[in-house]
């Protein structure tokens, strides 16, 4: 779950991080009402949304004052951002943050993730904040150092000063940046982030340390135990097909292929994608029903299928274990009966049930294309879609 950069900052300020002052709002009056009450003479006003890349978009000014802040929020609010992270359809600028303006004598990056491969926590540096991580990475590799650790309860100082040693900071500030590292791995820890992203954070004229930006990323199957953090869940930054498929408990991610896929099983799933891939087509989607789902679940994940105006067929591959493979047929039928369908359909069952299920197919008088392993089945959903 992805939150806005105000809500991250004021997370950070819980865990004594240091941030700039700032104050949010939803229209131009009530965010210039606020912002009279910041002790500065220059504003740094910032677009909200879930993207990166918001100042090459125009998303971010800074301002002299508070007559140059209410035209330019005046422009901003409602406006589509385009960046490469939003796509070339963009997000529209929902809510404005604005700060206390920063005087700046370095900028570095940090970021702090759960590295999977390794199964370890990563804390990337380098003293090339401000720009995109990615560009730095390709021109300039040895900017950047990767810090692996050892899950724990506590890190230790000399991890801290791996980290920050690219940063080559004196004496007195790598105090300072020694106890904001301790801090992020307790926030890290405790909210059950995945990634906490500092870019820039800042080496104030004061030698202050300062996170001048923040975005954090939490763990969808930790949310459970942060009902705080699940508030600032803002469903204006999802897409609404994704949002419609977690009422009903459904895995989808979109993609931007033709076959849409629904899959009982997160490895089945990847297996069914990437076979749509060798045979020459693209998924359209990401979507596991899980191992035990009812036929209302099953219905309401075929209807978020056909939603997508890009799917050219739809192949079902489902094995029965919790999940029979009767109940996942008459599912099918069922959605099938409410909607019209005018793609192809290829189903291949297995496991508990299956020949159960392929009659209920049968017998409901659908264009179903029946495959007998997964590999068949994909053969013939892009042979169909053709």
């Amino acid at each position: 779950m992805n939150i806005h950069e105000h809500q991250a900052k004021q997370i950070l300020k819980e865990f004594g991080i240091e941030v700039p002052n700032g104050v949010f709002a939803l229209s131009v009056e009530d965010l210039i009402k606020k912002a009279k009450q910041l002790n500065t003479n220059k504003y740094v006003l910032k677009a909200q949304i879930h993207a990166g890349g918001r100042g090459k978009a125009g998303g971010i000014k800074i301002l002299n004052n508070i007559d140059e802040l209410i035209k330019e929020s005046k422009e901003l609010l409602g406006k589509k951002l385009i960046t490469p992270q939003t796509g070339k359809e963009g997000k529209e600028v929902k809510r404005l943050y604005v700060e206390e303006s920063s005087s700046i004598e370095k900028e570095f990056y940090l970021s702090c993730l759960v590295d999977r491969a390794s199964s370890k926590i990563a804390f990337i540096s380098s003293d090339q904040g401000g720009m995109d991580i990615e560009e730095v990475a390709q021109n300039k590799p040895d900017k950047i150092i990767t810090t692996k650790l050892e899950f724990s309860e506590n890190i230790l100082d000399s991890d801290c000063e791996k980290i920050i040693k690219i940063f080559n900071l004196k004496e007195d500030s790598k105090l300072f940046a020694i106890k904001l590292i301790k801090s992020i791995y307790k926030m890290f820890l405790s909210t059950d982030a995945s990634l906490v992203e500092i870019n820039p954070l800042i080496l104030t004229k004061d030698k202050k340390l300062v996170c001048l930006d923040a975005k954090i990323n939490f763990d969808d199957n930790s949310l459970f135990r942060h009902p705080e953090i699940l508030k600032l869940r803002d469903l204006n930054e999802e897409d609404p097909i994704e949002v419609e498929a977690s009422k009903h408990d459904l895995a989808y991610i979109k993609l931007d292929g033709s076959i849409g896929c629904m899959v009982n099983g997160a490895g089945l799933a990847m297996a069914t994608m990437d076979i749509i891939k060798l045979y020459g087509q693209e998924p359209a989607n990401f979507l596991d029903v899980g191992g035990g789902a009812s036929k209302e679940k099953v219905s309401a994940a075929f209807k978020i299928i056909l939603s997508d105006k890009n799917v050219r067929g739809i192949l079902i591959n489902i094995f029965g274990g919790i999940m029979k493979c009767d109940v996942l047929a008459q599912g099918v039928v069922e959605a099938a009966k409410e909607r019209k369908i005018n793609v192809p359909l290829v189903v291949r069952l297995a496991g508990t049930n299956f020949e159960e299920g392929k009659k209920i197919l049968q017998n409901s008088n659908l264009k179903i294309i029946s495959a007998d392993n997964l590999d068949d089945a994909a053969k013939k959903i892009v042979e169909a879609i053709k």
